[in-house]
């Protein structure tokens, strides 16, 4: 039993600082503790290594789990029509008595269990009861499973719980109403907004951000950005206020840019800025891009800018696309300038032809893909050039697109990419020739800089 909850425990906890910071670009997000990992998982049984394993996702439809063969021998984990669990009566009410244990790691797996019932009137009804409960680690566990099964005949009973004397239990009704976004659940949420624990706080506010009629919160949200003391519930007022698009906010949000000190709340306040788009952020988003100490509040910065297609910030994009220091942040800086609307047809800023020699292989793409995107014919030399000396398949893929895009007419020049030998730069020459500007594949670069909850 030890070795199992050890499993338990060090699948939970290996990466740390995960709930608090974006992931990195390269997929980690945060140390794992492979030593501590692998001694509880040694000898553990089958059914619990398979669903500790179900943690470690891999990216990508299935997550792995659909490989057809793996160390570990299938564990016939039973399911009802492709979701959830198909628990049975008894096991169902032997999960609800477990709930009582004293183990973390058995209240864990049994909640996170019952979770997948949503429909069983016998594990709402259970909820309910334990949410009525003396005993506080009952009540704080009942609302967390009720904000799982969503159902809005529970939505009364976690207003109540709001109420409820345990920070736990508190925050944990916040985060379930937020999930189940019943418009009666709004003002209560509200007025945790001044809870004396930073943890409800956070919860109610974050909840608050699920609501798609709640623009009467964001006025609300806006003080909290302004005036928490808590830097994470700050995070939190600035994610709502993106994820509601709300227009009226923001010169409060460029306003946080200006003197937060905290990074993941500026990071967020710019990703929100991104979120609503609206122009009257596209000077303080610049200045953030050019200047921020942080890579990472630099890249979403401009990301945003790319969201809000503000022309007036070509130059600037295209300066951080070249000089940077991040190659994460110039690949964004160059993607942005082809994703604004209207592109077609302006000329392209200096800086984004100088991305095409950039050392990284990701600005080079983007740069090009951006060009195509651009279509200016005083771009051709350049990219002619930039062709010349790539080695990587791929970019010379982007800069032939480019080139035809930008409106190459060059016979000479195209006949020469047929000696390629590479296959897919040869078809790509053969459609330039044949006067057809869009080939597959093209690239189609993404950054993902958002920031998340």
């Amino acid at each position: 039993m030890l070795r199992v909850l050890g499993l338990a425990t060090a699948v939970a906890t290996m990466w740390t600082g995960a709930g608090t910071s974006p992931a990195r670009e390269d997929g980690a997000a945060g140390d794992i503790d492979v030593a501590t990992l692998l001694t509880a998982a040694h000898g553990a049984p089958p059914v619990i290594c398979s669903m500790a394993s179900q943690a470690l996702w891999n990216g990508n439809f299935g997550g792995g789990a659909d490989a057809p063969v793996t160390p570990l021998a299938r564990v016939a984990l039973r399911r009802g029509d492709g979701h959830g669990f198909a628990l049975t009566d008894g096991e169902i009410r032997q999960l609800l008595e477990a709930l009582s244990s004293d183990d973390a790691c058995v209240r864990e797996l049994s909640i996170r269990l019952l979770g997948h019932e949503e429909h069983s009137a016998t594990v709402r009804e259970g909820l309910l009861s334990r949410l009525r409960e003396s005993n506080p680690r009952l009540r704080e566990i009942a609302a967390l499973g009720l904000g799982m099964i969503e159902g809005r005949e529970v939505v009364q009973p976690l207003v109540a719980a709001l109420r409820d004397g345990e920070v736990g239990v508190r925050a944990n009704a916040a985060w379930a109403l937020g999930r189940i976004e019943d418009g009666r659940a709004l003002r209560p949420l509200r007025d945790l907004f001044a809870d004396r624990s930073e943890t409800v706080r956070e919860a109610a506010v974050f909840a608050a951000g699920h609501f798609d009629d709640s623009t009467s919160s964001v006025a609300a949200l806006t003080r909290v950005l302004r005036d928490d003391e808590a830097a994470s519930v700050r995070r939190a007022a600035a994610w709502a206020l993106g994820q509601l698009e709300a227009r009226e906010a923001v010169d409060a949000l460029v306003a946080a840019l200006g003197r937060e000190r905290d990074t993941p709340v500026r990071e967020m306040a710019t990703w929100a800025l991104g979120q609503i788009e609206d122009k009257r952020a596209t000077s303080s988003l610049v200045s953030t891009m050019r200047s921020d100490a942080d890579d990472h509040v630099r890249e979403v910065a401009a990301w945003a800018l790319g969201q809000i297609e503000d022309r007036s910030a070509a130059d600037a994009l295209g300066d951080v696309a070249s000089a940077d220091k991040s190659a994460r942040v110039r690949g964004t800086a160059a993607w942005a300038l082809g994703q604004m609307e209207g592109a077609s047809g302006d000329k392209a800023p200096a800086g984004l032809l100088r991305a095409l020699r950039d050392e990284s292989e990701d600005v080079r793409l983007k740069a090009a893909w951006a060009l195509g995107q651009i279509g200016d014919a005083g771009a051709i030399g350049a990219i002619r050039d930039a062709l010349k000396q790539e080695k990587e398949q791929r970019v010379s893929r982007a800069m032939i697109r480019a080139l035809i895009k930008s409106g190459e007419e060059n016979e000479a020049a195209l006949t020469e990419l047929l000696n390629s030998s590479d296959p897919e730069v040869r078809e790509a020459a053969v459609r330039g020739l044949a006067g057809q500007s869009s080939f597959n594949p093209w690239p189609w670069p993404w950054p993902r800089p958002r920031p998340m909850p």
